[in-house]
C-alpha cells in the first residue's frame, strides 16, 4: 500500500491535531478555573479572585509556578518509563477526540467503529497511571497503580455494556450515524438506565472523588504521581481533566443529541449547544467531587460488580425486547 505524506497530504489532519491540542489546552485552563469556582461555592467561599477578573488568570500563574519547579527524578525510579508515563496519560485522552462530532459534517474522523474506538482508546491511560506508580520505585506510587488496574477492568465492562441500548437504537456505531438516529428523541429518554451507568462509570475511569482510589491521598500521599513535580505533574493533571471533558462530550453525543439543540432550536449553533451540554455534565461531577466522601476500594468494586454490571445487563435486556417486539414503531418514532 502506497501512502502520501506530501504537504497537502498532511494538511488537514495537522489542522485537525492543532487544533485538538489547542481546544483541550483552552478547556483545561477553564476547566481549573471552574472548579475551583464550584468548589468555593460549595464551600461558601470565594475562591480564586487576584489575578484577573475573578481569578481567570490564575491558572497562568501556576503554570509559570510549574515551569519553574525543580523536575526531580527519584534515585530508584526507571527514569524512561518515569518520564514516559505522564504522555501515555495525556495523549490517550486526546486521541479520543478524532471520532467526536462537532456538527453537521465537522468531524476529524467518521469510522465505521467509532464507539468501539472511543470505549477502546481512552482506556490506555490506565497503562501510563499503572507505568508511572511502577516505575517510581515507590510503595505507594505502586499500590495508586495497581488500584487504577482494578479500578479499570471494573468499570469498563458496565461502561462498555451501558452503550449497547444505543447501538440497537440507532443501529449503527459511526458518531455521526448515532447523533443523526437522535433528530425526533434523545436517547437519554428511552435510555434512562444506560445514561446513568455511563455517566457513573466514567467519572470513576476518570478517576475523579469519589472514585480518586488511584490517587488517594489520605491513605497513598498522592498516589501514582506522588515523586513527580514541575510539568510532569501538570501533565498528569491535563490528563484528568481533557478525559473528564471528553467523557461528557460523548455522552452528550450518544445520549443527548450531540449538537442538536432542544426541539430543534438554533441549529446554526450546533458545536455551542454540543459544549453547553458537556459543561453542564462537568459542572455535575464537579459538585459531585465536592460533596460525597471518597469510597473504600471494596466499595468501589462493589459498586461496579454488584450495582452498575446487573443494571446495565438489564438495560440491554430491555432493550433488546423493544427492539424486537416494537421495531417498526420505534423506526417510526426515532424519525
Amino acid at each position: 500500500m502506497n501512502v502520501d505524506f506530501t504537504a497537502g497530504s498532511l494538511l488537514v489532519p495537522a489542522a485537525w491535531g492543532l487544533g485538538f491540542v489547542l481546544f483541550s489546552a483552552l478547556n483545561v485552563m477553564f476547566l481549573v478555573w471552574m472548579e475551583r469556582k464550584v468548589s468555593a461555592d460549595i464551600q461558601s467561599r470565594w475562591g480564586p479572585m487576584v489575578r484577573g477578573y475573578h481569578g481567570s488568570m490564575q491558572l497562568l500563574a501556576d503554570m509559570v509556578k510549574l515551569l519553574i519547579k525543580e523536575d526531580i527524578l527519584p534515585a530508584a525510579a526507571d527514569k524512561k518509563m518515569f518520564a514516559l508515563a505522564p504522555f501515555l496519560v495525556f495523549i490517550p485522552a486526546l486521541l479520543a477526540l478524532l471520532v467526536l462530532p462537532i456538527g453537521p459534517g465537522l468531524i476529524a474522523r467518521d469510522m465505521g467503529v467509532g464507539l468501539v474506538y472511543y470505549l477502546a482508546v481512552p482506556s490506555l491511560a490506565s497503562i501510563g497511571i499503572f507505568v508511572a506508580g511502577w516505575s517510581s520505585g515507590n510503595k505507594y506510587s505502586t499500590l495508586g497503580g495497581m488500584r487504577s488496574a482494578a479500578q479499570l477492568i471494573s468499570y469498563e465492562i458496565p461502561r462498555s455494556l451501558s452503550v449497547l441500548g444505543v447501538v440497537m437504537l440507532a443501529g449503527t456505531l459511526s458518531m455521526m450515524g448515532i447523533v443523526n438516529a437522535q433528530k425526533s428523541l434523545w436517547f437519554i429518554i428511552p435510555q434512562i438506565l444506560g445514561f446513568l451507568v455511563y455517566y457513573i462509570a466514567s467519572i470513576a475511569e476518570v478517576g475523579r472523588t469519589p472514585f480518586d482510589l488511584p490517587e488517594g491521598e489520605s491513605e497513598l500521599v498522592n498516589g501514582y504521581f506522588t515523586e513527580y513535580s514541575g510539568m510532569r505533574f501538570s501533565f498528569f493533571m491535563m490528563g484528568e481533566y481533557v478525559a473528564l471533558l471528553v467523557a461528557c462530550l460523548m455522552g452528550a453525543v450518544l445520549f443527548l443529541g450531540g449538537w442538536r439543540g432542544p426541539f430543534g432550536l438554533l441549529p446554526q449553533l450546533g458545536p455551542v449547544w454540543l459544549l453547553l451540554k458537556a459543561y453542564a455534565l462537568v459542572y455535575v461531577a464537579m459538585v459531585v467531587r465536592w460533596t460525597l466522601p471518597r469510597y473504600r476500594i471494596d466499595q468501589l468494586l462493589e459498586i461496579s460488580w454488584k450495582v452498575l454490571l446487573p443494571i446495565s445487563l438489564i438495560n440491554v435486556a430491555l432493550t433488546a425486547a423493544i427492539v424486537f417486539v416494537g421495531g417498526e414503531w420505534l423506526r417510526g418514532l426515532l424519525g
